[in-house]
């Protein structure tokens, strides 16, 4: 049975903040910005805790949510691992040029299967040279140990 991932209905717009908060690389986060995941909270009310260890993600969704945020700061350590041992690559070579500037996350639906599979469809935009994209994916997850691990996703085109 399908049931909707809690956060799905609290999505409340956070303004140009969020949209903001990554144009600028080298500008620092402050945990009272808005989270740059799209969730209408505050930083340190969203992902930081779990981008710097303290915690992990408490779902499916607060997990894409952070790893969004890992590949915008291009935190390839937290990427790794929350990236499940069974699918994740070696490296991911977040430093490749041409980089990405993320630009925007769009949950499109979160779904538990059970209390240990999930699925997240999501859109992330990006510009590359200033030619601008979007990646539709949707996204599987598995929770182990206490953990929601990310295990694949298929990309829609």
């Amino acid at each position: 049975m399908l049931t909707p991932c809690p956060e799905a209905d609290k999505r409340p717009p956070c303004g140009n903040a969020v949209r903001g908060a990554l144009r600028n690389p080298m500008k620092a986060l402050s945990p009272i910005d808005c989270c740059p995941c799209g969730s209408g909270k505050s930083l340190a009310d969203c992902c930081e805790a779990y981008l710097v260890g303290a915690i992990p993600a408490p779902t499916a969704e607060a997990l894409m949510r952070s790893r969004y945020l890992a590949y915008a700061l291009g935190r390839e350590p937290y990427l790794l691992a929350t990236w499940h041992a069974s699918t994740r690559p070696a490296t991911l070579a977040l430093e490749t040029e041409p980089q990405p500037r993320w630009i925007g996350l769009s949950i499109k639906r979160c779904e538990t299967q059970d209390e240990d599979h999930a699925v997240v469809e999501f859109v992330a935009r990006y510009k590359i040279g200033g030619r601008a994209y979007r990646l539709h994916e949707i996204s599987r997850f598995v929770h182990e140990q206490g953990r929601w691990f990310y295990i694949s996703g298929n990309i829609k085109r």
